[in-house]
């Protein structure tokens, strides 16, 4: 048990340290005493509970996620985003803005980063910085032709992020989904697009979004989709999609006409990419990033508090 000369002299090394914000060099320079000593003391203050340390924040929940998360899936870095009374506008806004940063801030060495397609793409482009980055040339990894909704097309994306890097890009001069695989392996052949094909399974990192396709299901909303493919999906056991490719409640990617018909990265090669960032907001989506998980085809994950709280529930 402590003796009171020893409570006493804890108390105090605490206090010059916490409150006072003395270093641990002077403490022990004051009391006549090795700095190593010092930090024994504050070492024992807090196993004795003299020292309790609380981190006041409303982001440290957020980050004690993040370690779950990132334990449980391997994954390389998981960022949580707080959204409490956010709208679901300002929600997007926000992952949109947060993965910018990231992105932004992780482009050294990369050479050439992917685009997939969709409102949470848009939401990364919208919010992305001007800043220069001429030596990432920018590759769309899925078709993205068409006359509706165009501004959500992986080539539209590719082209206004190219612009704000000041920066090159490819076009994959296709839709995301054609009529027949007959028609889909006649595009995949011609040489322009085999060639952008190429340069997509070869780049450096690449930025996804993931879909639900039973529930406010962009490629449903676009026209890709029908009530009876819809049918189809559920019946085969589809929970999401990923750049257009279905897959399972395990990860696998289904051996189904519609994934067949697209044009673009399959989820095999999408996996081999150095670095997938995947961004992924709405609880709705929480079976589709389950499975995207367990596939293993994120690295990378961002994601909003209450879809990560629901995981860490389901799984941790």
């Amino acid at each position: 048990m402590l003796s009171w000369e020893d409570r006493r002299l804890m108390v105090k090394v605490a206090k010059l340290y916490y409150f006072e914000g003395w270093t641990q060099a002077q403490i022990a320079k004051k009391q006549n005493v090795s700095r190593p000593v010092i930090s024994k003391l504050l070492s024992n203050a807090k196993k004795e509970g003299i020292v309790e340390i609380y981190i006041k924040d409303e982001t440290s929940h957020s980050v004690e996620l993040e370690n779950k998360i990132l334990k449980k899936f391997g994954l390389k870095e998981v960022i949580v985003i707080s959204t409490a009374g956010f709208a679901p506008e300002v929600t997007k806004r926000q992952m949109g803005k947060t993965a910018a940063s990231y992105i932004a801030n992780h482009l050294e060495g990369v050479k050439s980063l992917g685009l997939s397609w969709g409102t949470t793409l848009l939401s990364l482009v919208e919010e992305y910085p001007y800043k220069h980055k001429k030596d990432t040339h920018i590759v769309p990894i899925v078709g993205g032709m068409g006359s509706d909704h165009v501004h959500l097309h992986s080539n539209q994306l590719a082209f206004h992020l190219s612009q704000k890097m000041n920066s090159s890009c490819s076009y994959l001069y296709a839709p995301a989904m054609v009529e027949s695989v007959d028609l889909k392996e006649r595009l995949v052949q011609s040489k322009d697009i085999s060639y952008v094909l190429e340069e997509a399974r070869n780049i450096d990192m690449a930025v996804v979004g993931l879909g639900n396709p039973f529930k406010s299901s962009t490629m449903e909303k676009i026209g890709y989709l029908n009530p009876d493919d819809l049918t189809s999906l559920r019946k085969a056991g589809a929970v999401g999609d990923i750049s257009s490719r279905f897959y399972d409640a395990i990860g696998k990617e289904l051996d189904h006409p519609i994934n067949n018909r697209v044009i673009g990265l399959n989820l095999d090669e999408i996996k081999k990419i150095p670095e997938v960032v995947g961004i992924v907001e709405g609880s709705y989506k929480l079976e589709s990033l389950e499975a995207a998980l367990q596939g293993g085809y994120l690295d990378v994950l961002i994601i909003d508090d209450r879809m990560a709280q629901e995981l860490v529930d389901s799984y941790i």
